[in-house]
């Protein structure tokens, strides 16, 4: 009998083994998870689960979140394989923070609930107000997941005259000196100013996202990129008050394909050297892209007074609707009422506008360049541009324009005026001129 009970006993620890999936904040694990630093971290087959809620967030949605986030990440980072997850179903306020790096190996953030930002601007002191969530000095990190970052920017673009209010407005999610970064899938919206910035980082990947802003909401770019480089962006919706793409000085190998933008300003690079300031932008690849009901298309713009070079940028296979300027090179930008004229100006050559057709609303093509360092080397090839069909457009209508602006162009183009906007050549002073800025970059 004695031995009988001792046989049940192990059939019973046998069957419990095999039968029952341990449980880790309602997600099941396989058999041999174990628990890490403290309690926190759940681990299975080398990758380690942090859930927000393990390390006592609230997710009320009103009170502060941000310790427990930063305390979540602190111990996502010390694994080689961490998750960390923001849990469907929930809704965290979070105040500005950094997330800082190097961690131990590939990093996972997993947003499948929503991060709020504080809506009201008093709670923002004035030291934190260049952005919400930070992340420095990141190597090897996922961003994914089907939930939202919602900046709650509506304070923010009230025009109304406080002590509260300042040109100093947060980006909502910003990287700063990373590496190989993916994000993907999740939403982003609402926020005070820029959605998605990248500064001094290589290696982005930006895949499936959706960024979302009133088109009346001022300097709200979609995704900012500044000096960095090999970059791509695909297969994102993004309609904002301003650029859906905005690519800045010090970037480079940027591929940008499969966008649906717009409302918003377009795809632009610039503006670039404001206050006389150096600008290097080489080797843009954006095509296959949807541009609707913007104000602008394809643009590059610059201040005067700026010196470098913008060069090798091909637009190529742009569908536009109903966009005011479809194609756009600006060498005199100012978003004031009056700038001072200034002979310096940044050297535009290299670029290639191809297959840009749809319709537009004001004018179809809108090349401004300097006196003293003319664009050179644009392509215009298979433009098919006609005016969008509503009322009062045709009063509103305007010719093609190329100021300055030297290359060939080819293929179907419409409107027929195209076939002489652009000049031929261009002589030995324009290109030298064009080439010494080269020397800067």
């Amino acid at each position: 009998m004695k031995h009988f009970s001792v046989f049940l006993s192990i059939i019973f620890v046998f069957y419990f083994l095999f039968t029952t999936t341990p449980s880790v904040h309602g997600r099941k694990f396989h058999s041999g998870c174990k628990k890490h630093h403290k309690g926190y971290g759940h681990s299975c087959n080398s990758t380690t689960i942090f859930n927000i809620m393990s390390f006592g967030a609230k997710a009320s949605g009103v009170s502060d979140d941000s310790k427990k986030l930063v305390n979540t990440w602190k111990a996502a980072c010390k694994v080689s394989e961490g998750v960390l997850q923001i849990p469907l179903g929930h809704t965290f306020m979070i105040k500005p923070i950094t997330l800082q790096g190097p961690c131990m190996g590939h990093l996972i953030f997993q947003i499948d609930g929503t991060l709020l930002a504080p809506p009201k601007i008093g709670s923002w002191s004035k030291s934190n107000r260049y952005q919400w969530i930070n992340f420095k000095w990141v190597h090897n990190l996922t961003i994914q997941g089907s939930g939202t970052i919602d900046g709650q920017g509506y304070n923010w673009w009230t025009p109304i005259k406080s002590k509260h209010i300042s040109n100093i407005k947060p980006t909502a999610m910003r990287f700063y000196a990373s590496e190989d970064i993916n994000v993907r899938d999740i939403t982003i919206k609402n926020s005070p100013q820029v959605h998605l910035k990248f500064d001094d980082s290589r290696g982005v990947k930006v895949d499936n996202i959706t960024i979302l802003a009133p088109e009346n909401t001022p300097n709200t770019d979609g995704i900012h990129l500044q000096n960095t480089r090999d970059v791509e962006i695909l297969h994102s919706n993004i309609g904002t008050g301003d650029d859906c793409v905005s690519i800045q000085t010090g970037c480079s190998n940027v591929h940008i394909h499969h966008i649906n933008c717009g409302p918003g300003h377009g795809i632009s690079i610039g503006g670039l050297g404001k206050d006389k300031s150096i600008a290097c932008v080489s080797d843009i690849l954006i095509e296959n892209s949807i541009i609707e009901n913007t104000l602008y298309g394809a643009r590059i713009k610059t201040w005067q007074g700026g010196v470098g070079v913008v060069k090798n940028v091909t637009f190529s296979n742009i569908q536009v609707e109903d966009v005011n300027f479809p194609i756009v090179i600006n060498q005199y930008y100012c978003d004031k009422t009056l700038c001072r004229n200034q002979t310096d100006s940044i050297a535009i050559k290299g670029v290639k506008f191809d297959r840009i057709v749809g319709t537009y609303s004001t004018q179809p093509i809108h090349l401004t360049c300097s006196d003293n360092v003319p664009c050179t080397d644009i392509d215009l090839s298979y433009i098919q541009l006609k005016p969008s069909r509503g009322p009062l457009r045709g009063s509103q209508l305007q010719q093609s324009l190329c100021l300055n602006s030297y290359g060939t162009s080819s293929g179907p183009l419409v409107p027929y005026s195209i076939n002489y906007c652009l000049r031929k050549g261009g002589d030995e002073s324009t290109l030298q001129i064009s080439g010494s800025s080269n020397e800067l970059c």
